[in-house]
């Protein structure tokens, strides 16, 4: 039986300070998680607003690892001073080890030497982790891209860069322009739809059986 007290997703959105293309979206998760049967009152709390928060903390608080190995990083520390502020963005908090970080800003030239050790320090990276390719070298290989026989065409050969800040040196305008736009990806996850989903749809493993 219904509770007479409860509110529709509807009357949630509208009552809420959403945008309605954000609002379109939770519609459509929640409809996704009522059908795997996550959901049994759109009033509870639907899956899809447990997204929306666990996004917005995730983007307010996105905590860089320093890998500044050449001249880019310099304008990194730039955009970590007072003039650019990059803490007014939540990601003021530059960690020291990978384990406290989810953001890898690889920012200069990766030599072959240095790849295993810049594989090994992203692996040690808790989920959900982000990379930035920061910087000609770091993309493409810059200036040692034909002749630096030492030099990785590319960190998106021993990484999975989620965004390309091209430049030599970027700006730290640049930076910040990379950190939103990794904002705007974060808001767009539907992880926990995806995650419970799939989890239901998947054959229990045998040892998880009745037998």
């Amino acid at each position: 039986m219904n509770n007479p007290n409860q509110r529709t997703l509807s009357e949630i959105l509208r009552a809420s300070a959403i945008e309605p293309s954000e609002a379109e979206r939770l519609r459509a998760l929640n409809q996704e998680a009522e059908r795997q049967g996550l959901a049994s009152s759109v009033a509870v709390v639907p899956a899809g607003f447990v997204d929306l928060a666990l996004n917005y903390s995730r983007r307010s608080s996105v905590w860089p690892v320093t890998f500044g190995i050449a001249c880019c990083a310099i304008e990194m520390m730039a955009a970590g001073a007072a003039k650019y502020d990059i803490d007014r963005f939540g990601a003021g908090a530059f960690r020291p080890t990978p384990r406290q970080g989810d953001l890898m800003i690889v920012a200069g030239t990766v030599t072959y030497k240095m790849a295993p050790r810049l594989r090994r320090l992203y692996d040690q990276m808790p989920e959900p982790k982000y990379v930035f390719a920061m910087g000609a070298c770091t993309i493409g290989g810059g200036p040692y891209a034909k002749h630096g026989y030492h030099v990785v065409k590319g960190v998106d050969k021993i990484v999975p860069v989620d965004v390309y800040i091209p430049g030599c040196p970027p700006r730290p305008e640049a930076l910040l322009d990379g950190l939103m736009k990794l904002q705007r990806k974060i808001d767009g996850d539907d992880s926990i739809v995806r995650k419970w989903a799939g989890r239901s749809a998947s054959p229990a493993k045998p040892d998880e059986t009745n037998h």
